[in-house]
């Protein structure tokens, strides 16, 4: 990949058009064969699978289609009519135009997800420009800087999630230099029979109430049996404690979710087809709302060669976990007939399935869901402060500056706001995980060679060598049993933005004060991952933050604007994980 270029808005940032009550009320929320030359194919299947439009000239066109995907028609939100929303393909050093056209009854935008582009570009209502009416049409335009996949999505209400995801495909300016026979995007999703709001509602009310594994008396009955009746009744008593829910992994759940790859069931799976011999490369986007997957494909060992977009050191694995937002390339090459890819849920209610085969009609076996795995304190590492109205020394990271020669390396001594103090947050971590090399919980010990975040390591070095001149910490925050989430204590309705200066080298920390996973996606610039002792590892517009886990990367802001930065979980976004990034020159 080539370094982008600089393409600064030119004037002063503007000040904010809307106001942050009508901003929250507006957040929310294929299969491709790129064969020998420009030759494009469907996969098999009965659906048709989303359109494939190449070039530098589109014209989308959003409105609601009818779609029956579980024996029940409801409302999807489709571009062009297609579910998911047509596969793009760009390519690096083009300047691409898309003329949107709204023919919904509502306002709609388009976010593309990881690009580096001009602020007014980014599709965020609110922050970027004002949404696409209903009823016109908006252009979008830029040049194209970067190859890889990536995908694009609404960043308007539950339209994402209703269908409005599709694919984007960035061939490099000098030709591919992954040589596959087949090449698949593979998308997983979630969808719902049930509005999202009254969803929603229903977490507001309980927070649980959508976890399918909470502890039974025959979970009690068997820890007695393993560990004693003292360890037992010492392990209950520590959840009761902390009125919270170790089976808590995931807010929403196969209760009131269909997992679906490339827009369809595990009931109508998707199917790629490949000759004997034939190396594949699949294209995992994580398009869904609310779920993260954990990816295998039984008996079939996987080659990671691209991470959000980034060419990464090839590493043989058998399983990956993503959340919402981030996209992984592998290279497998299938020695049977037919092969699964199964991607289970966190919370393992469910899981999305489909195959590659040879001819149309093989299948291959499809594994049950592994067991669930309990949040430890291990997970916590250490004391947690569940004394959530006690004093605190005030903290703006947002402004927090340290010495140049102290920069080195991350810092490592815990700073919590003092909004952090207050019925929003109900568990503070004093004790942070810092180590990469854990996959997380439920995939530990279970076998498989799974991929951890220090074995995703960039193919080439980061194009910034600075050392930081600040560092910004932030603290991912929450209450579970209000359903509240915020950034160091703060919902965004309450919150101030982080300013940033274009072409400045800055560290941020991210410190996960909660026991959910949670995946943050900085719009506009780079996260240049790094060790616990400021080791470069790779570039990431989506990075996946562990409970307990407290972790760092560097960024150099280079366009001018305002970005946003949030929780890619639809509701932890909706209900106020999200922040404005201000750049300015």
């Amino acid at each position: 990949m080539s370094r982008p270029h600089s393409r600064r808005s030119s004037g002063n940032v503007p000040s904010t058009p809307v106001t942050r009550r009508r901003f929250v009320q507006a957040l929310g929320t294929a299969g491709l064969l790129l064969g020998s030359g420009t030759r494009l194919q469907a996969a098999s299947g009965s659906l048709p699978a989303p359109d494939v439009l190449r070039g530098t000239e589109f014209d989308l066109v959003i409105e609601e289609t009818s779609l029956n995907l579980t024996g029940r028609t409801r409302r999807a939100t489709t571009i062009n009519g297609s579910f998911p929303a047509p596969t793009l393909v760009w390519r690096e050093g083009d300047t691409v135009t898309l003329r949107v056209h709204n023919r919904l009854r509502e306002d709609t935008s388009i976010h593309w997800h990881g690009i580096i582009l001009p602020y007014e570009m980014d599709g965020v209502p609110g922050l970027s420009f004002a949404g696409i009416a209903a009823g016109t049409t908006f252009t979008y335009s830029f040049t194209v800087q970067q190859h890889g996949t990536y995908w694009y999505h609404s960043h308007t209400g539950d339209q994402k999630v209703t269908g409005m995801y599709g694919a984007l495909i960035i061939e490099p300016r000098g030709g591919e230099h992954l040589q596959a026979e087949r090449d698949y995007v593979v998308q997983l999703s979630d969808w719902s029979d049930t509005d999202m709001l009254r969803v929603f509602r229903s977490l507001k009310q309980q927070s649980d109430v959508y976890n399918l594994n909470k502890p039974t008396f025959g979970d009690f009955l068997r820890d007695v049996r393993s560990t004693g009746l003292d360890e037992a009744l010492t392990r209950r008593a520590m959840w009761q404690q902390m009125r919270m829910n170790p089976t808590d992994l995931a807010d929403v759940s196969g209760a009131v979710l269909n997992f679906l790859l490339n827009g369809r069931t595990s009931g109508q799976p998707w199917t790629g087809l490949f000759a004997p011999g034939e190396r594949v490369r699949l294209r995992f986007i994580n398009a869904a709302g609310n779920s993260i997957y954990d990816v295998r494909i039984p008996g079939v060992p996987m080659t990671l060669v691209q991470a959000d977009g980034i060419d990464v050191q090839p590493v043989q694995i058998d399983e990956f976990r993503f959340g919402p937002g981030e996209t992984y390339d592998v290279i497998v090459q299938p020695d049977t007939e037919a092969c699964t890819l199964f991607a289970q849920t966190i919370e393992r209610s469910g899981f999305a399935c489909g195959f590659l085969a040879t001819a149309e009609g093989l299948r291959a076996a499809v594994p049950e869901p592994d067991p669930v795995q309990w949040l430890e304190m291990s997970d916590m590492m250490g004391s947690m402060d569940h004394s959530a109205h006690a004093a605190a020394p005030a903290v703006d990271h947002s402004a927090h500056q340290m010495p140049a020669s102290a920069l080195a390396v991350p810092s490592q001594q815990v700073r919590h706001a003092s909004s952090e103090f207050g019925p929003g947050v109900d568990m503070r971590v004093d004790m942070p995980r810092t180590t990469l090399d854990d996959p997380g919980v439920g995939l530990r010990g279970n076998g498989r060679r799974v991929l951890t975040p220090l074995d995703v390591r960039a193919l080439h070095g980061p194009w910034d060598t600075r050392a930081p001149e600040r560092e910004i910490e932030l603290h991912l925050t929450g209450n579970m049993e209000r359903y509240t989430w915020s950034i160091d204590g703060l919902a965004f309705n309450d919150s101030s933005p982080v300013h940033m200066r274009a072409g400045e080298r800055i560290r941020v920390i991210l410190h996960n004060d909660t026991m959910m996973t949670h995946p943050m996606h900085l719009h506009g610039m780079w996260s240049d991952l790094e060790t616990p002792e400021g080791e470069f590892l790779t570039r990431r517009h989506t990075v996946l933050i562990h409970p307990a886990q407290r972790l760092s990367f560097l960024t150099t802001p280079e366009e001018l604007g305002r970005w946003a930065w949030h929780c890619h979980i639809m509701f932890h976004m909706d209900a106020g994980m999200f922040r404005e990034v201000v750049v300015t020159a």
